[in-house]
């Protein structure tokens, strides 16, 4: 059952009471072992368990408890009945909320990290007062947390959808058609650019499907579907090594369910084999 997560800039007064701690080794989150898979630290400060972070910042509440993020040094050691996991198995071990409340404390933590120093002028950094921003106290530049917002598609033919696979994808595995927004673009330009630049296949009647925030290390994924609208598969042989149409019935292997890219697939291949309509309208 999913539990409310409540995004926050200013935290409380005092640590009068335990926290939630999202404390990171590089990319790695560290976690205490429990029965049923990994459970962030709860304490009012990491230094009770020998750490003492290099950075922190409040992230809000998550079932009414006080959250934050923090840098610890990657040479520290992990304090006993703890240990490290990365984001993609936390992902796949708890659920959605707090998995996506992992997510967003690493972008912040990494984020704050990299923008110590204004990239205009070389001056260090201060926190902004009431938002989600580091600041330049000599030029005044404003640095935000990073996004890098991703469209995928899954081109439909009838019963057959369009995937393919990367150089880098485990053997036999496929997947969605996926790329970057350029910009200018707005996310259909996006979603017909990278289909055709990819696979050389035309496309319309685009329609959105969801998105994810991926945090590896800064995406927000945008899912579409779209129809056929002519030419033939041509893999670029570089982003895209093989792509072929798969019957709905007759899928190759996918990728992991944590991914939007599969519940895309999952979706839409089972309305397509029960001959339902691919997107609904609400």
């Amino acid at each position: 059952m999913s539990v409310e997560y409540i995004p926050l800039v200013m935290p409380p007064a005092a640590r009068s009471e335990p926290a939630l701690w999202f404390a990171f080794q590089r990319s790695q989150l560290l976690v205490c072992r429990g029965d049923n898979g990994p459970m962030v630290p709860e304490c009012r400060e990491l230094a009770e368990h020998g750490l003492n972070p290099l950075r922190s910042l409040y992230l809000g509440t998550y079932g009414g408890r006080h959250c934050y993020t923090a840098e610890v040094h990657e040479e520290a050691p992990v304090p006993a009945g703890w240990q490290l996991v990365g984001l993609r198995d936390m992902f796949a071990q708890v659920e959605g909320t707090l998995a996506a409340l992992s997510g967003r404390a690493f972008q912040i933590i990494d984020w704050d990290r990299n923008h110590q120093f204004c990239s205009r002028c070389g001056t260090p950094t201060v926190l902004r007062e009431g938002e989600r921003a580091r600041v330049c106290p000599s030029c005044e530049r404003v640095s935000y947390p990073l996004i890098s917002p991703a469209v995928m598609v899954l081109v439909t033919r009838g019963r057959e959808v369009l995937l393919a696979r990367k150089p880098s994808f485990a053997p036999g595995r496929y997947s969605a058609l996926a790329g970057f927004v350029e910009p200018g673009e707005m996310l259909e330009d996006t979603a017909a650019r990278e289909t055709r630049e990819e696979v050389g296949v035309e496309i319309h009647h685009i329609r959105y499907f969801g998105s994810q925030s991926w945090p590896f290390p800064h995406s927000l994924m945008v899912a579409f579907t779209a129809e056929h609208a002519g030419g033939e598969i041509t893999p670029d042989g570089v982003e895209i090594e093989e792509a072929r149409w798969f019957d709905c019935a007759a899928l190759p292997a996918l990728p992991p369910s944590i991914s939007i890219s599969r519940r895309l697939i999952d979706t839409i291949t089972r309305r397509l084999a029960a001959g339902e309509a691919v997107i609904r309208d609400p």
